[in-house]
């Protein structure tokens, strides 16, 4: 008889034995196609949603105007990418925990690291508060457009609200995820995605509230997403939800230095392109240059809330396949994934290729605007395919608990590389924002050939070890004391 693919095991799942033969090949790339896009499917719709409202809100700023696409740009690039990526990253901590506790049976650790992450970013928010109260003078003093400023400054106060919405709403995300419950969290942002836009059409076009309407439509959003999870989570999810406890009042500095640690990767990658806004800002014509490149950052982010959904999948799937001591499939989930997400991602290059005169013109109406997108767009396209490998690479590192490694790897490659390479394009050979963006996207690139590198030469058998010893580590700090009991 044929030896069976998979080896036969007293848990959920089983791990793979050697890709031997074409029928291998076919059995491996088909069962993980579907473990992967069971999850990633769902989550990319709902990623794909959540972006939407941002997005709406970037379309309506920029049929008010120019200076309203540009400052909103400007907020929503630098100011709110401060606490947006820090609040992100730091939840990814949970990503490694609730997806490897998951994948050892351990449910209730869950819903501790769920609740300390919820105190931990809502102490965050707090700490941050000056930066968005102040944001107009650091923006005039890093030497931004005063007008860009003023207006930037003004829907930074007004939108603090939303901020704290972010770190109820990133913890129950997370944890929902570990749970492969993600089709609830694509219905959630459906339906609030619907009820933004009646609002801002209600608050812009009826009301003319111009962007204080815009803010108060962020805010509002913002908190419905937020109260529906843990609606959802408290409400009907009774077997993974084990209570509000006590216990998560416990170890709070020890999980706070751990979700700061994993905050240091994807903070690096993403105020990366931060810093592109900010140096566009200073260029000859910031107006235009501002606006032509979040106009691609928003396309961009369309295809970005793809792969984010293929990054948390295929996370989940690493953190999972760890847990329960199956690092075969751990790597065969990689590569089944890696050559998924090139092929999409060189999909949209040519759609952007294809649309480079058009698609601007579904944020704005200025021809300069529209001219100045069409030339971004060849270095939009390659873009896409960068990010389509670097996003999959990124999702391993955080499932296997590398954040704070990746996290040096990104200095180097983007800020020690790829940053003073797009300074000298952009402003020494005098090439603009397609000489920053160009030059930074060589960090990228150097980035991803590093990071496969290293999961390539990675010992799986050793990355198990290393996943049962944290287990057993935070389940200890977690659960050895029942007299902290629930309150719930």
């Amino acid at each position: 008889m044929e030896t069976p693919l998979v080896i036969q095991k007293f848990t959920s799942e089983s791990d793979y034995l050697p890709v031997k033969s074409l029928k291998d090949l076919k059995f491996v790339l088909w069962t993980e196609t579907v473990k992967i896009w069971r999850i990633a499917f769902p989550m990319a719709l709902s990623a794909l949603l959540q972006f939407l409202t941002i997005s709406s809100t970037s379309i309506y700023a920029g049929h008010l105007g120019d200076i309203e696409l540009s400052s909103i740009s400007v907020y929503q690039g630098v100011i709110s990418a401060i606490y947006f990526d820090l609040l992100f990253g730091m939840s990814s901590a949970l990503v490694t925990l609730c997806g490897q506790a998951f994948g050892a049976g351990q449910i209730q650790s869950t819903c501790i690291y769920v609740q300390r992450s919820w105190i931990i970013l809502t102490a965050t928010c707090i700490i941050l508060l000056p930066i968005y109260v102040c944001a107009t003078p650091i923006l005039k003093f890093i030497g931004q457009d005063h007008e860009i400023a003023d207006l930037a400054g003004r829907y930074s106060i007004q939108v603090i609200p939303y901020m704290f919405s972010c770190a109820i709403t990133f913890p129950f995300q997370t944890f929902l995820q570990a749970q492969i419950k993600v089709k609830v969290i694509t219905c959630i942002a459906l339906a609030v995605l619907v009820i933004q836009n009646v609002l801002l059409y209600i608050f812009i076009n009826v009301f003319g509230w111009g962007t204080t309407g815009l803010a108060m439509v962020t805010n509002i959003t913002g908190w419905v997403y937020a109260m529906a999870l843990v609606v959802y989570t408290i409400g009907w999810c009774k077997e993974e939800w084990t209570g509000f406890s006590w216990m998560a009042f416990r170890d709070l500095w020890s999980f706070a230095k751990l979700s700061l640690a994993s905050s240091v990767m994807s903070c690096l990658e993403q105020w990366y392109g931060t810093c592109i806004i900010l140096l566009a800002g200073l260029l000859d014509n910031p107006v235009i240059d501002v606006g032509s490149y979040s106009i691609c950052f928003n396309v961009q982010g369309w295809h970005t809330m793809l792969l984010l959904g293929i990054s948390v999948a295929i996370s989940i799937r690493v953190s999972n396949t760890l847990g329960m001591s199956h690092p075969r499939a751990a790597i065969y989930s990689f590569c089944v994934t890696m050559f998924q997400s090139l092929l999409l991602g060189i999909v949209f290059m040519i759609a952007i290729f294809l649309s480079k005169d058009e698609f601007a013109k579904i944020f704005t109406d200025s021809e300069d605007m529209i001219r100045a997108v069409a030339d971004l767009a060849y270095l939009l396209g390659v873009s896409m395919v960068i990010n389509s490998a670097s996003q999959v690479m990124s999702g391993v590192a955080v499932g296997s608990g590398w954040q704070v490694m990746v996290g040096y790897i990104n200095l180097a490659c983007y800020y020690v590389v790829g940053l003073p390479i797009g300074i000298f394009l952009g402003f020494n050979q005098h090439l603009g924002v397609k000489g920053l963006w160009g030059g930074t996207m060589c960090g990228r690139i150097l980035q991803m050939l590093v990071l496969l590198i290293i999961i390539w030469k990675t010992n799986w058998s050793k990355e198990v070890e290393q996943t049962a010893h944290r287990m057993r580590i935070w389940s200890i700090n977690n659960l050895h004391s029942n007299d902290m009991g629930n309150v719930t």
